[in-house]
């Protein structure tokens, strides 16, 4: 080789070597934001059911819009298990079979989805157990609502509610339809019921599982013939078994209604409310909940950690805070944050209940 090629080798090394240095001192990407030049992320969320209305009508329309702004390159893999715990696991294998780099799961069954976990664990995909906990100490991060502090919320509520309108607990009891067995969620929103329930002096008539509305209502009925002219309130642990309750009382020609608790702020409850039916619900701000679960994928997608606020069984979590609804605050609490708006609460049917009640 002669001293003219040698430089100019030389010099071309210099180069190559100065362009590497060069890309490989980037400064790192923000928290929850893609990394330019990285190869494209594919991100998973799976849903548990189309019962209930808010995972179609709001969860997963929130989480879309927040990743495609965190991460204009990801690809969303979508699936809903349509209350199916074997089917969301085959939803799950296809997803990691297409190469998803992080799982957000929103469980229908929370102790079977720890095979999702055990799948994803294998290949190396992180999973966000997302709103309902997956009983796995694999899951990495968790998004969710303090469900605790929800029937906290509700059983204070009913139990207030009865007390202001000089209901003696003496006088009757209250049913309690609470959530699904196997949602773990349920359990704690249970809990929280009864440690503001038990207090009360109001005994418990009855308690039930379920989150199938139309097995609430069956059983609801037959706990009115059972404990007729006995019951003072209804707890339930949601909207959709609120709904249930206070159509099982219509059809028994119950009347005055007594006050019905609810979970969801869904547009239904929201309208019973507005109607006087139901007393109250529990609004947790599923844009905000969604907001950090896209953060979270996204972070984990690029091998960074997620932030959180507290662990729930040693899994780091991220909780939300609910708030209670009733019809004094529709406004300042839904509606404010477009989670309706008040001409969607407000059809011909509740107009009057509406200009009644200032919502507009």
């Amino acid at each position: 080789m002669n001293n003219l090629l040698r430089k100019t080798v030389g010099v071309s090394a210099i180069f190559l070597v100065l362009g590497g240095l060069v890309s490989g001192c980037s400064a790192p990407a923000e928290p929850g934001t893609s990394v330019p030049g990285a190869t494209a992320k594919k991100i998973g969320l799976l849903l548990p059911e189309v019962t209930t209305l808010r995972y179609e009508e709001k969860d997963k329309p929130y989480f879309t819009e927040a990743l495609t702004s965190l991460c204009p390159d990801c690809t969303l893999l979508y699936a809903n298990a349509s209350s199916d715990a074997s089917k969301q696991l085959q939803q799950a294998q296809s997803m990691l079979t297409q190469g998803v780099n992080v799982l957000v799961v929103d469980p229908y069954d929370g102790v079977a989805a720890a095979s999702i976990v055990q799948a994803a664990k294998a290949q190396k995909v992180p999973v966000i157990s997302y709103d309902r906990l997956i009983k796995s100490p694999d899951v990495a991060f968790s998004i969710s609502n303090d469900y605790t502090k929800v029937g906290e919320l509700q059983g204070a509520a009913l139990v207030d509610k009865l007390k202001a309108d000089g209901v003696a607990t003496d006088k009757g009891g209250i049913l309690m339809i609470n959530g699904a067995e196997t949602d773990p969620n349920a359990a704690n929103i249970k809990k929280g019921a009864h440690s503001a329930i038990d207090a009360s002096g109001y005994k418990v008539l009855a308690e039930y599982a379920t989150w199938d509305p139309a097995e609430a209502q069956n059983w609801v009925a037959s706990q009115l013939t059972k404990f007729t002219g006995q019951i003072v309130g209804v707890y339930s642990a949601n909207d959709g078994n609120g709904g249930s309750a206070i159509a099982a009382m219509k059809a028994a020609g119950v009347h005055p209604l007594v006050p019905v608790t609810g979970l969801d702020a869904s547009l239904a409850g929201l309208q019973r409310i507005v109607a006087g039916d139901q007393y109250m619900t529990i609004y947790n701000p599923f844009r905000e909940e969604a907001k950090h679960a896209a953060m979270a994928a996204v972070d984990l997608a690029n091998g960074k950690t997620p932030e959180s606020t507290t662990t729930v069984d040693g899994i780091p979590t991220f909780l939300n805070l609910p708030i209670a609804v009733n019809v004094s605050n529709i406004t300042d609490t839904v509606i404010k944050d477009d989670f309706y708006k008040a001409s969607e609460i407000c059809t011909a049917n509740f107009a009057a209940a509406c200009a009644k009640a200032n919502i507009k």
